[in-house]
């Protein structure tokens, strides 16, 4: 399955922060997110080494093609075409597509943080392949960025119809629900899964409940 196919197959989005996950247990937290059926999987690690990540980035991009999955590289384009990743994701203080094109070429995946629908929009004209839209609640993983709140989550998914919009922040298992009610279709789920006693079970689960939305379409 072309990239881009699989990229439109994928609900739930994982991440392997290093924030919440020390380096020696990235490849088995990222095992244990892929045995849960999560099929998109980022490596996030703000502060780590750059030699570091693009060596987490070396074995995570395999073991996610062994799996039928996509490797996202955090913020890193040039680790992203190092480590033979599928994607790289870009925040709105990292540059245009142009620029990261200019370094991953024209066939690697693009994803853009946005935090408005004016940032959604703009990104989806721009051309970059999917967006992250929030943060919906306060989260401790962007410490100090406000919650943008649940009002715009169904117009901008409705706006954008099938392009690929994954809501994110804040969202655990208390709050997937109401999220799905605001009329969320995918998500990223980040503290909650990585500290979970069952990452694996509780990928399933929220998984299980992405799919009931598309069941009821």
């Amino acid at each position: 399955m072309q990239a881009r196919d699989l990229l439109a197959t994928c609900r739930l989005y994982g991440i392997v922060d290093l924030g919440y996950v020390a380096p020696e247990r990235a490849v088995d937290m990222a095992s244990l997110l892929l045995d849960g059926g999560i099929r998109i999987l980022q490596l996030r690690a703000k502060k780590a080494p750059k030699e570091l990540v693009l060596d987490l980035g070396l074995l995570l991009a395999p073991l996610c093609r062994e799996r039928g999955a996509l490797f996202v590289m955090n913020d890193y384009p040039d680790l992203a075409a190092a480590c033979g990743a599928d994607a790289v994701h870009v925040g709105q203080d990292d540059g245009s597509l142009a620029s990261a094109r200019a370094v991953v070429g024209p066939d690697m995946l693009v994803g853009r943080s946005t935090h408005s629908p004016e940032q959604a929009l703009r990104a989806h004209a721009e051309g970059f392949d999917y967006i992250g839209f929030g943060p919906l609640f306060p989260t401790g993983t962007k410490p100090g960025r406000p919650a943008i709140g649940l009002e715009h989550v169904r117009s901008v998914g409705e706006t954008l119809g099938d392009f690929p919009v994954f809501c994110i922040g804040g969202i655990n298992g208390e709050t997937f629900d109401e999220v799905l009610r605001a009329g969320a279709k995918r998500a990223v789920v980040v503290s909650w899964l990585l500290l979970h006693d069952d990452p694996a079970g509780a990928a399933r689960t929220l998984i299980a409940r992405l799919e009931t939305i598309d069941d009821a379409d």
